[in-house]
Protein backbone atom coordinates (compact mmCIF):
# COMPACT_ATOMS: atom_id res chain seq x y z
CA UNK A 1 0.00 0.00 0.00
CA UNK A 2 2.74 2.03 0.43
CA UNK A 3 4.75 1.88 -2.40
CA UNK A 4 0.96 2.37 -4.59
CA UNK A 5 1.02 5.96 -2.45
CA UNK A 6 4.34 7.61 -3.36
CA UNK A 7 3.73 6.09 -6.63
CA UNK A 8 0.80 7.87 -6.60
CA UNK A 9 2.30 10.94 -5.30
CA UNK A 10 5.01 10.88 -7.81
CA UNK A 11 2.92 10.55 -10.23
CA UNK A 12 0.40 13.69 -9.35
CA UNK A 13 3.79 15.66 -8.92
CA UNK A 14 5.38 14.64 -12.16
CA UNK A 15 1.87 15.43 -14.03
CA UNK A 16 1.69 19.18 -12.06
CA UNK A 17 5.46 20.04 -13.02
CA UNK A 18 4.36 19.17 -17.21
CA UNK A 19 1.38 21.18 -16.53
CA UNK A 20 3.58 24.00 -15.40
CA UNK A 21 6.00 23.21 -18.35
CA UNK A 22 3.16 22.72 -20.84
CA UNK A 23 1.88 26.33 -19.92
CA UNK A 24 5.14 27.48 -20.31
CA UNK A 25 5.33 25.76 -23.86
CA UNK A 26 1.81 27.16 -24.69
CA UNK A 27 2.62 30.63 -24.61
CA UNK A 28 3.27 32.16 -28.24
CA UNK A 29 7.00 33.33 -29.14
CA UNK A 30 5.24 36.61 -29.41
CA UNK A 31 3.48 36.42 -26.34
CA UNK A 32 6.67 35.62 -24.46
CA UNK A 33 8.07 38.58 -26.73
CA UNK A 34 6.14 41.05 -24.88
CA UNK A 35 6.56 39.77 -21.62
CA UNK A 36 10.00 40.23 -22.00
CA UNK A 37 9.85 43.68 -23.80
CA UNK A 38 8.00 45.28 -21.34
CA UNK A 39 10.19 43.94 -18.62
CA UNK A 40 12.93 45.92 -20.37
CA UNK A 41 10.86 49.32 -20.72
CA UNK A 42 9.50 49.12 -17.12
CA UNK A 43 12.97 48.52 -15.50
CA UNK A 44 14.62 51.55 -17.84
CA UNK A 45 11.61 53.77 -17.31
CA UNK A 46 11.57 53.46 -13.95
CA UNK A 47 15.46 54.00 -13.52
CA UNK A 48 15.02 56.98 -15.67
CA UNK A 49 11.86 58.62 -14.10
CA UNK A 50 14.05 58.50 -10.84
CA UNK A 51 16.86 60.32 -12.20
CA UNK A 52 14.44 62.80 -13.14
CA UNK A 53 13.04 63.25 -9.90
CA UNK A 54 16.76 63.80 -9.41
CA UNK A 55 18.23 66.09 -12.10
CA UNK A 56 15.82 67.82 -13.66
CA UNK A 57 14.97 71.40 -13.17
CA UNK A 58 11.52 72.14 -14.03
CA UNK A 59 8.94 70.44 -11.85
CA UNK A 60 6.68 69.10 -14.89
CA UNK A 61 9.70 67.05 -15.85
CA UNK A 62 10.08 66.08 -12.25
CA UNK A 63 6.95 65.03 -11.79
CA UNK A 64 6.57 62.89 -15.33
CA UNK A 65 9.80 60.91 -13.91
CA UNK A 66 7.83 60.75 -10.40
CA UNK A 67 4.61 58.84 -12.89
CA UNK A 68 6.96 56.84 -14.95
CA UNK A 69 8.73 55.71 -12.30
CA UNK A 70 5.73 54.74 -9.98
CA UNK A 71 3.35 53.21 -12.92
CA UNK A 72 6.56 51.21 -14.31
CA UNK A 73 7.15 49.59 -10.95
CA UNK A 74 3.25 49.15 -10.66
CA UNK A 75 3.70 47.24 -14.51
CA UNK A 76 6.51 45.20 -13.30
CA UNK A 77 5.17 43.45 -10.58
CA UNK A 78 2.15 42.70 -12.35
CA UNK A 79 4.23 41.93 -15.34
CA UNK A 80 6.27 39.51 -12.99
CA UNK A 81 3.25 37.41 -12.07
CA UNK A 82 1.73 37.14 -15.38
CA UNK A 83 5.44 35.62 -16.24
CA UNK A 84 5.99 33.51 -13.24
CA UNK A 85 2.52 32.31 -14.39
CA UNK A 86 3.45 31.61 -17.72
CA UNK A 87 6.96 29.98 -16.72
CA UNK A 88 8.85 32.67 -18.22
CA UNK A 89 11.97 34.53 -16.74
CA UNK A 90 12.23 38.34 -17.20
CA UNK A 91 14.93 40.72 -16.87
CA UNK A 92 15.47 42.20 -13.09
CA UNK A 93 17.43 44.94 -14.61
CA UNK A 94 18.03 47.28 -17.05
CA UNK A 95 18.67 46.00 -20.87
CA UNK A 96 22.03 46.22 -21.78
CA UNK A 97 20.96 47.73 -24.97
CA UNK A 98 19.12 50.60 -23.33
CA UNK A 99 21.71 51.34 -20.90
CA UNK A 100 23.38 53.93 -23.58
CA UNK A 101 20.13 56.15 -23.10
CA UNK A 102 20.95 55.62 -19.33
CA UNK A 103 24.46 56.75 -19.62
CA UNK A 104 23.58 59.76 -21.99
CA UNK A 105 20.76 61.07 -19.12
CA UNK A 106 23.13 60.44 -16.03
CA UNK A 107 25.65 63.26 -17.40
CA UNK A 108 23.08 65.97 -17.90
CA UNK A 109 21.14 68.13 -15.24
CA UNK A 110 18.75 70.94 -15.03
CA UNK A 111 18.07 72.31 -18.71
CA UNK A 112 19.95 70.16 -21.36
CA UNK A 113 18.48 67.15 -18.95
CA UNK A 114 14.58 68.69 -19.48
CA UNK A 115 14.57 69.03 -22.83
CA UNK A 116 16.68 65.33 -24.07
CA UNK A 117 13.97 63.85 -21.37
CA UNK A 118 11.53 65.24 -22.36
CA UNK A 119 12.02 64.04 -26.48
CA UNK A 120 13.21 60.72 -25.36
CA UNK A 121 10.02 59.86 -23.35
CA UNK A 122 8.01 60.87 -26.48
CA UNK A 123 9.94 58.36 -28.64
CA UNK A 124 9.85 55.52 -25.76
CA UNK A 125 6.06 56.24 -25.25
CA UNK A 126 5.10 55.58 -28.20
CA UNK A 127 7.13 52.40 -28.96
CA UNK A 128 5.02 50.98 -25.62
CA UNK A 129 1.67 52.18 -26.92
CA UNK A 130 2.58 50.20 -30.04
CA UNK A 131 3.51 47.03 -28.05
CA UNK A 132 0.68 47.31 -25.71
CA UNK A 133 -1.77 47.74 -28.87
CA UNK A 134 -0.21 45.18 -30.74
CA UNK A 135 -0.36 42.36 -28.02
CA UNK A 136 -4.30 43.72 -27.22
CA UNK A 137 -5.19 42.91 -30.83
CA UNK A 138 -2.84 40.19 -31.63
CA UNK A 139 -1.78 38.35 -28.68
CA UNK A 140 -2.46 34.55 -27.84
CA UNK A 141 -2.50 34.44 -24.18
CA UNK A 142 -5.90 35.55 -23.00
CA UNK A 143 -4.35 36.95 -19.52
CA UNK A 144 -1.99 38.72 -21.42
CA UNK A 145 -4.59 40.83 -24.35
CA UNK A 146 -6.20 41.52 -20.99
CA UNK A 147 -4.09 42.97 -19.17
CA UNK A 148 -2.86 44.60 -22.33
CA UNK A 149 -5.79 46.04 -22.91
CA UNK A 150 -6.25 47.35 -19.12
CA UNK A 151 -2.57 49.21 -19.02
CA UNK A 152 -3.16 50.81 -22.85
CA UNK A 153 -4.72 53.46 -21.72
CA UNK A 154 -2.37 54.26 -18.91
CA UNK A 155 0.16 54.09 -21.87
CA UNK A 156 -1.08 56.28 -23.57
CA UNK A 157 -1.62 58.62 -21.08
CA UNK A 158 2.11 58.67 -20.68
CA UNK A 159 2.37 59.40 -23.88
CA UNK A 160 0.17 62.76 -23.74
CA UNK A 161 2.17 63.76 -20.53
CA UNK A 162 5.83 63.39 -22.16
CA UNK A 163 4.43 65.49 -25.32
CA UNK A 164 2.81 67.39 -22.81
CA UNK A 165 5.80 68.16 -21.15
CA UNK A 166 8.05 68.54 -24.19
CA UNK A 167 5.68 71.15 -25.59
CA UNK A 168 6.80 73.11 -22.35
CA UNK A 169 10.85 72.20 -22.46
CA UNK A 170 10.34 74.27 -25.76
CA UNK A 171 8.70 77.22 -24.82
CA UNK A 172 10.91 77.33 -22.23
Amino acid sequence: MRIRMVSLCAFCCAVLALGGIASAASLSNTDKQFLVSVAQTDTTEAHQGQMAQNQASRADVKDLGKTLAMDSTHSYEELTELAAKNGVAIPKGIDTTKIHSVQQLAHLKGNRFDEIYSKDEIAAQRRTVAMFKREAEHGQDADLKAWASKMLPLVEKHLQLAQQTSKTARRS
